[in-house]
Parts: structure tokens; sequence; C-alpha cells
């Protein structure tokens, strides 16, 4: 099985006739995903890699019964393409690709997504991809494969680090989930875990976190007080100094005592979860587990 999205799931893009949005539509649908619409206002009637292109998310759900978008609008647009999406009628799942989307912006969102069932994963992360099925977003297919471990990361480059020490151990994923590293985001640690927690085929998932915020923490203590399925950790930025901003938006310590590498380990170590020092102990770790 799999979580959110499957051979089933059918994509349609926002932003597909924009130079981002075609290239990795056309990746999306060599990696087999279902892409089958884009939507870009004042575009319909074209096409796209053979996709019809419609303009609006409505028209798109109404007309090829798409129940998932993916989002490669650039950032000053990309929160009114989220609203249009969360609005439509049918879609369970969004997946924002963008990255620098004002922060004000996302706050209107994440009101907005209290108000609706639909999955918004992102902004600014990698997407999801459950291997061999559907990947929406900008992953490296080749590198996944299928198997029974699940995976959640706020980093898509580190994302990417450890599936491919997986994959190389034998070990595949039923779905991964990049989060993204935005101080405002969709889905969370928690949120990914229930999901994985509720798939019967996902034996194991990894959790991938950095430093700045407390989301890890807050999965670690959903972890010990819910989960009974195993998890390892993996928290990058160890050696940041406090109040430096590392990459990511989020990932900036406030030097108040939480945030910090050394207190998301701790506290994910005091509820059973083992973290890894290198992506290669991860895969050693989920090893020992299965």
């Amino acid at each position: 099985m799999s979580v959110l999205v499957d051979e089933d799931t059918r994509v349609v893009v926002q932003g597909i006739t924009g130079g981002e949005g075609k290239f990795h539509a056309e990746q999306m649908l060599e990696y087999g995903t279902n892409v089958v619409a884009g939507a870009v206002p004042g575009k319909g009637g074209q096409a796209v890699a053979g996709v019809p292109v419609y303009d609006t998310v409505q028209g798109a759900v109404r007309e090829e019964d798409a129940d998932a978008s993916v989002v490669f609008v650039p950032p000053a647009f990309a929160a009114d393409a989220i609203f249009e999406a969360l609005d439509a009628d049918g879609l369970d799942l969004v997946v924002a690709i963008t990255e620098g989307i004002p922060t004000q912006d996302m706050s209107r969102v994440y009101r907005k997504l209290a108000e609706t069932d639909t999955h918004l994963v992102g902004p600014n992360c990698p997407g999801v991809i459950t291997p061999g099925e559907a990947k929406l977003g900008i992953l490296p297919g080749d590198i996944f494969s299928d198997g029974n471990v699940g995976l959640v990361s706020r980093s898509g480059t580190l994302t990417y680090q450890v599936v491919d020490n997986l994959t190389q151990r034998g070990i595949g994923q039923t779905t991964a989930i990049g989060i993204g590293g935005d101080p405002i985001i969709g889905t969370d640690f928690v949120d990914a875990l229930e999901l994985f927690e509720a798939d019967p085929e996902t034996e194991a998932v990894v959790m991938c976190g950095e430093i700045g915020g407390e989301d890890e923490e807050e999965a670690a203590r959903y972890i010990g007080e819910r989960m009974d399925t195993p998890v390892v950790g993996f928290i990058a930025g160890r050696t940041a100094p406090p109040g430096k901003r590392m990459g990511h938006a989020g990932a900036i310590v406030s030097g108040s005592g939480t945030g910090t590498a050394e207190s998301k380990i701790a506290a994910l170590e005091a509820n059973g979860v083992p973290v890894g020092d290198t992506p290669e102990d991860v895969a050693d770790h989920v090893a020992d587990l299965l």
C-alpha cells in the first residue's frame, strides 16, 4: 500500500506552461504518473506534452476527474494558486513545490486549510512519491524502490541521500513525503506519521528533521505516545551556530534551548527513536529494525 498517492492518482499541474512546470510534468509522465491536465489562467485549450490545459483547476477536475494538484507557480502568485486548488471540489491533495512564497501569504493559506479536508504538502518541498506508481514533484524517481519503509523529511536533498542509502541496502519505500522547510507548511511531521501508522504495509518510518522550530520534538512525543510502527530519526544542522539561518527559512535556532539538534535528538531518543549520525547510519538502524 501507500499514503497520499498511488497508481490511480490523477494529477493536474498548475503552471504547466511555464519552464519548470513543463519540464517536471514531462518527468512525472515519464515516471508513469497519471498527469491528466494542466491549469493556467488564459491558457485553456492548449496542450503540453499531450496534456490538455484548462483555465481553471475546477475545469480540470470536472473534465479530467483530477484528484490531486502540483503547484509550479511563481512565488508572487503561488498562494492564489493554492487557494484555487483548495476551493476546487474533488481534490484530495495539493503539493506546492514553489519556494519563496511570502510568509504572510502562507498564513492566509494555513487558515483556509483548516476549513478543508484537503492535504497540502509544502510549500518549498520536493513533493511526494510512491515508488513505481506515482511521483508528484521534483524527486529523482530512479533512486527510489518499492518496499515497506515510509519516509518523511523537511529537506529534499537529505531525502535523496537517505533514500539512496536505503535502496542500496535493498530496503524499499512505501511512500516518501518531503514536507518542506518553510516556517508555515501544510502537512507536518505528525500528520505524516499518522498516515504511515495507519498504513499496514509500512513496517518502519524514517523521519529526517533539522534544526529550528519544535516540530521534531512534537513528533517525538507523538511517536512515544501513539505509534506502534518503529521510527528511525536523523537531524541535520548539528554544527550550525545559534541565530544562523541554514538553508531553509525554518532552520534557525533562537538560542532558547529548543530547536537545537541536541534537543531534538534527545527528545527522539527519549521516545525510543534511534537517531543516525549519518544517512548511512540511518540505513543501518532501519535494517536492524526490519
